[in-house]
């Protein structure tokens, strides 16, 4: 049954009265258990294990669970959970988790043990786990090999129908998916794939080389995550054969693992997006002093930055004085032009990240940008001309409108322009976030209206 958050605390609480009794009941907890998904069990967990006090209870509840699900729910916790978890565990507990757990899931956590612990678990692998293992946990994290599972069924060419079905059998209760199968010559390279349907309804003596899709779409072992799962989205794959430079298949990525990666992807964007470092676990869980870290550096910044804001109003003071009904435009008029400038920096940033937007495109989106900036410009000018004739006279209202639309124009073009300067760069586009667009076009937004005041007032 899935749960909601109340559901969840309801059966946290329940698991952590039977565990505290002096002789708590296996069958219940069990029993209880069997009646949850993995998932959620997981989330339980979790929150037990950040109670540092609570973490016996988590044990115990590993202990109760058979080995394999054990195994999966240890895969649902989020790595500081896992290494608090195995910490407390012997060598051999860990080896036989190790072995139940998908290949993919088992390099990540392999990854997060220290070295000494490494060399002592792989010591008592077998062979070919050992070797498995080390292969999966060698590449570079980031790229598609980081994220692919070994786990996947393989059919060899020249294989009737009966026979790669009998191969299926024998290979499905290791797979990650047998939903989709790929078929390898003799040197492992990958010459074709299909559906597990295509093969259940063909001819028995069919050669798989004949009803196999050969034109097949895959992924370079060392290619970039977030590529990787574009790919996967594009095309509604359930799985993405990897390959090697020699065309050899090393492994799939899943769809669920893709989507991991896209969410990942996208929260890394959001917090860049807000001039937030990137947050080593939930924003609920991360230490606040990594929090606070995280962010005071481009705040700073900033800072700095909004003083030529400052340093521009100061140089206006003589027009300010004249004039002082201006003072009442300035937060709307350069408001307006970083909020234009965000959402066209916003626009650029998400097209990048989904491949709708390339360099090569900058042309095009500069002339599309100019003509809806303009309109946007326009249109919040016409809003903001009356309350300029009430507050200052036809003057202001002038200088109003004609400053809105200069400032709009400007700062969505800024906002669209500088991820692709970033970009060219080799500078990730996602940097041009929000607040620095904003801090720029504030300091800019300051001396394009003044300029503008300025001279239609030194002729009325």
């Amino acid at each position: 049954m899935s749960l909601n958050d109340e559901t969840l605390q309801e059966l946290k609480t329940e698991l952590l009265g039977e565990l505290g009794k002096e002789a708590p009941s296996r069958e219940v907890v069990s029993e209880r258990l069997a009646e949850i998904r993995s998932a959620d069990i997981g989330e339980v967990l979790e929150e037990l294990i950040e109670e540092d006090e609570e973490l016996a209870a988590a044990l115990a509840v590993l202990e109760i669970l058979s080995t394999e699900r054990a195994a999966n729910v240890l895969g649902y916790l989020p790595g500081e959970s896992q290494l608090e978890v195995v910490g407390e565990l012997s060598d051999t507990q860990v080896l036989t988790l190790l072995e139940e757990m998908g290949s993919d899931e088992r390099a990540d956590l392999f990854n997060l043990l220290g070295e000494d612990r490494r060399e002592a678990l792989l010591r008592r692998m077998a062979h070919q786990e050992r070797e498995d293992l080390k292969r999966l946990s060698s590449y570079e994290e980031g790229t598609a090999g980081a994220i692919m599972t070994s786990d996947y069924v393989a059919i060899a060419s020249g294989m009737t129908v009966s026979q790669a079905l009998m191969r299926v059998r024998q290979t499905a209760p290791d797979a990650e998916t047998v939903y989709q199968l790929y078929v390898l010559d003799g040197d492992g390279e990958l010459i074709g794939t299909m559906s597990l349907r295509q093969l259940m309804v063909a001819r028995p003596g069919a050669l798989v080389d004949d009803i196999m899709i050969k034109d097949v779409i895959n992924t370079a072992v060392d290619k970039p995550q977030e590529e990787v799962a574009r790919v996967v989205a594009r095309y509604d794959l359930l799985a993405l054969p990897v390959i090697d430079h020699e065309r050899r298949l090393v492994g799939i990525v899943t769809h669920d693992d893709a989507m991991d990666v896209a969410e990942s992807e996208a929260t890394e964007d959001i917090h860049k997006g807000m001039s937030i470092g990137q947050l080593e676990d939930g924003v609920s869980r991360v230490p606040l002093w990594s929090l606070y870290r995280k962010r005071v550096t481009w705040l700073v910044l900033l800072v700095f930055a909004n003083l030529f804001s400052g340093a521009g109003i100061a140089y206006f003071e003589d027009i300010i004085a004249a004039q002082v009904a201006l003072v009442f435009f300035l937060p709307l008029l350069i408001g307006s032009g970083g909020n234009a400038g965000a959402q066209a920096a916003t626009l650029m940033v998400r097209g990048m990240a989904t491949g709708d937007v390339g360099v090569k495109d900058w042309g095009k989106m500069l002339g599309r940008e100019l003509l809806v900036a303009g309109s946007l410009g326009l249109t919040m000018a016409v809003a903001v001309a009356p309350i300029g004739i009430m507050r200052g006279g036809e003057a202001v209202a002038m200088i109003v409108a004609l400053s809105m639309v200069t400032i709009v124009l400007f700062g969505s073009l800024m906002g669209m322009c500088l991820p692709f300067v970033l970009e060219r760069f080799k500078v990730d586009p996602a940097t041009a976030s929000a607040p620095l667009v904003t801090t720029l076009i504030d300091a800019t937004g300051v001396l394009i209206y003044f300029t503008i005041a300025t001279t239609i007032l030194a002729h009325l």
